[in-house]
């Protein structure tokens, strides 16, 4: 069994700003997230209790009224372009996995997924990537490979997956012995 973590839900709650002002707000920054409320439940996943994580919602730039319950499991996985960024979060980490891909590939598939569920256009997308995204890429997140345990290439890597396997099930074996 495996509890995965989103970490683009832990986007600090913005309640008190007005729609124009978060929709204005660098996401793509580090400080855009709430590392207190991520340490604390991957903690909590870590110690066997089962937490709610909140739910963000990209269309009102602010999370939603709903949680999403995670049981604790043998395996907790940390989804998201920043999670090797904080150290607290990385320590608590078996094993770190970077997936490397190309710029191209990641504007592609950021276009693709901005247009298709979160209405936005073309061209506020190219701004985007452009103001933000590409400069805190280079600055905060290509940075973070170097605390990578496994840097997965673009495409499939069988050794590598073998890697990412073998050390998941001795974590569990070690886990599961008396």
């Amino acid at each position: 069994m495996v509890s995965v973590v989103m970490q683009d839900d832990y986007y600090r709650d913005q309640s008190d700003l007005s729609p124009e002002v978060r929709r204005k707000q660098n996401y793509d920054h580090p400080q855009a997230f709430d590392w207190p409320l991520l340490v604390q439940h991957v903690q909590a996943l870590r110690n066997g209790e089962t937490i709610e994580m909140p739910v963000y919602d990209f269309t009102i730039d602010n999370r939603s009224n709903k949680t999403i319950t995670v049981t604790p499991a043998p395996v907790i996985v940390i989804e998201g372009l920043f999670a090797l960024y904080d150290a607290d979060l990385r320590n608590m980490m078996s094993l770190k996995i970077f997936v490397d891909t190309a710029p191209d590939v990641r504007f592609i598939r950021r276009m693709q997924r901005d247009i298709t569920d979160r209405g936005r256009s073309v061209e506020s997308i190219v701004g985007q990537y452009m103001e933000t995204v590409r400069p805190m890429h280079k600055q905060f997140i290509e940075p973070t490979k170097r605390y990578a345990d496994v840097i997965l290439p673009h495409g499939a890597n069988y050794p590598a997956v073998d890697v990412i396997t073998t050390k998941v099930a001795s974590v569990i074996g070690k886990l599961n012995r008396p």
